[in-house]
């Protein structure tokens, strides 16, 4: 089965739902290693920023993860999280690809409703150039 899984994931309902197949993917396979990645979309950390001025904006995206941490932690899955900078489509498609992963499984949905409907779906994008199947959860 899978033993690299990269799990896409930005807080939203959906990457939460893509956690816990992710979690269901490695719990196939003992020595399964489960990298969720978050991207951090420039345009929205400069609002972030300045709409919370003062406050610690990483924590806040650490707890958008915190969820699908607990799964892991609850499954007994090795995970790692690592945070990204870049636009998330790309940013999500070269790291899977650099990193020769076995599946990336993604929520069908994020967080940018704009984005999705303005110049397509993330979930769409990384499908369409990742070198490893893709499993888009709703």
């Amino acid at each position: 089965m899978f033993k690299k899984i990269l799990l896409a994931a930005d807080g939203s309902e959906h990457a939460i739902r893509a956690g816990e197949k992710a979690m269901e993917l490695a719990s196939y396979n003992q020595h399964a290693q489960v990298d969720i990645i978050y991207v951090i979309d420039e345009k929205d950390s400069k609002e972030q920023v300045i709409d919370n001025w003062g406050k610690d904006t990483s924590q806040k995206r650490k707890e958008k993860l915190a969820m699908i941490e607990q799964k892991a932690k609850h499954a007994n899955i090795t995970y790692d999280v690592v945070f990204l900078h870049g636009e998330p489509g790309p940013t999500i498609v070269n790291y899977a690809n650099d990193h020769q992963y076995d599946v990336v499984t993604i929520g069908s949905r994020g967080l940018n409703t704009l984005q999705e409907m303005v110049l397509g779906s993330v979930s769409h994008k990384v499908a369409k150039r990742v070198d490893c199947p893709v499993m888009i959860v709703k």
